[in-house]
């Protein structure tokens, strides 16, 4: 089960503690549809037997980590993504330069950007990845 089956969502970005990459946990059998848009974002596609997940790409700096998980965001939501992405990653200008972007290619979209959950709660550790 990934973390985003368990918060009810379809995508969970996270950092683990003592963990320098962060995740982005799709749920279990997510359509190709989700994982090739988390692909486009820039999230590098990773799998282990069944389980497919996303990570940051490592070599970014760590500000450039956080404003590619956070541009993310507002892609997967008008998309009809439920996304859940953690305090300790989340960068609001990035988001906000992003929510903006996405408004000006929707015809009759509103004036204010889709809101964004942030959790302050540290996913479970997870041995899968």
């Amino acid at each position: 089960m990934s973390l985003a089956d368990e918060c009810g969502t379809d995508v969970e970005i996270y950092r683990r503690a003592f963990d320098r990459t962060i995740y982005a946990d799709s749920r279990t059998a997510a359509p190709e549809t989700l994982l090739a848009l988390l692909d486009s974002l820039g999230l590098q596609r990773h799998g282990q037997a069944i389980y497919l997940w996303h990570q940051v790409p490592d070599h970014l700096p760590e500000a450039e980590q956080h404003q590619l998980a956070s541009r993310a965001v507002p892609w997967l939501h008008a998309a009809g993504y439920r996304v859940n992405i953690a305090t300790d990653v989340f960068d609001e200008a990035a988001y906000e330069q992003a929510a903006s972007q996405v408004q000006a290619q929707r015809p009759g979209a509103a004036r204010h950007p889709v809101p964004v959950s942030h959790s302050a709660h540290a996913p479970r550790s997870r041995s899968r990845h």
